[in-house]
């Protein structure tokens, strides 16, 4: 007896909008799928099959409704750390680490405001939850090293933007890379690191090592080392790299501008900026 032919479709399977309900306009009902298939081969993808094609998970949970499976309806989304269910983060974590106390220190004025059981229990761009402190505080900086966590007054403190990030090797799923950008050595497209997360307008700029400098065009809230940057041209996928170094964030940059404004001006007496006082 033959064998069953199965065919693939040409050109090989890319990820699309019928696969991400947002991705470009940021509508709801975007599918993970484009975060997770990133890292996968083309080669893989050829003999890929996705049986849910391009339903939203809305549609399929009205199937599900009308087969009765009640409990794929009462299942909640995961917004935390996969497979681990509900609980304390920094008591699941400290099972496995060692706490390694440091301090809470204000960017602004590296006053000292609190302290903490371990860096590693935050994420740039999190609340900081500062014993004593009823205003909120945001993570925007942290020194492995000492162990201390920087912390700004708002969530939208400059200190939180940034606009120019570096990439490990960038794994691309159809071109490796692609011929534009090895051609031009720079390339337009968008990025995203958060699921859900609306596209970022930026520019590649290729390196010799097959890494990638990601230039947005508007700073980013809470970029992180050690997550991946998506890329994507129109509505295909074209790969990720891990997040390894970040630019300077927009408080940096306003306070170098503060300084070199004030040394091209120089000394002022009150008669104006940059005037000599008068004989």
């Amino acid at each position: 007896m033959q064998s069953p032919r199965v065919t693939t479709p040409e050109p090989p399977w890319k990820t699309r909008k019928s696969f991400s309900r947002s991705t470009l306009g940021g509508q709801k009902g975007f599918s993970e799928i484009d975060l997770k298939l990133e890292m996968v081969s083309q080669d893989a993808l050829r003999r890929t099959l996705f049986p849910l094609g391009g339903l939203t998970k809305d549609f399929v949970k009205k199937i599900a409704a009308e087969n009765r499976l009640h409990h794929v309806l009462q299942k909640k989304e995961s917004m935390g750390i996969c497979f681990v269910g509900k609980r304390n983060f920094e008591n699941f974590i400290l099972q496995y680490l060692q706490p390694r106390p440091g301090k809470f220190i204000s960017i602004e004025d590296s006053t000292v405001l609190g302290t903490h059981k371990g860096w590693f229990l935050y994420t740039l761009g999190q609340r900081a939850k500062i014993s004593g402190l009823r205003e909120p505080w945001y993570v925007v900086e942290k020194d492995g090293t000492k162990g201390d966590v920087f912390v700004a007054p708002r969530t939208d403190h400059p200190a939180l933007y940034r606009d120019l990030l570096r990439t490990s090797r960038v794994h691309w799923i159809a071109e490796e890379p692609p011929a534009a950008l090895v051609r031009d050595k720079m390339m337009e497209c968008h990025f995203r690191f958060r699921h859900q997360m609306a596209l970022v307008p930026c520019v590649l700029t290729l390196n010799q090592d097959g890494t990638v400098w990601v230039t947005a065009v508007k700073a980013v809230r809470a970029l992180a080392p050690g997550q991946f940057a998506v890329f994507y041209k129109g509505d295909e996928c074209l790969g990720s790299g891990k997040i390894l170094r970040l630019g300077p964030s927009a408080y940096v940059l306003q306070k170098g501008k503060s300084r070199s404004r004030a040394a091209t001006e120089g000394p002022s007496d009150g008669n104006g900026p940059g005037r000599d006082p008068t004989p």
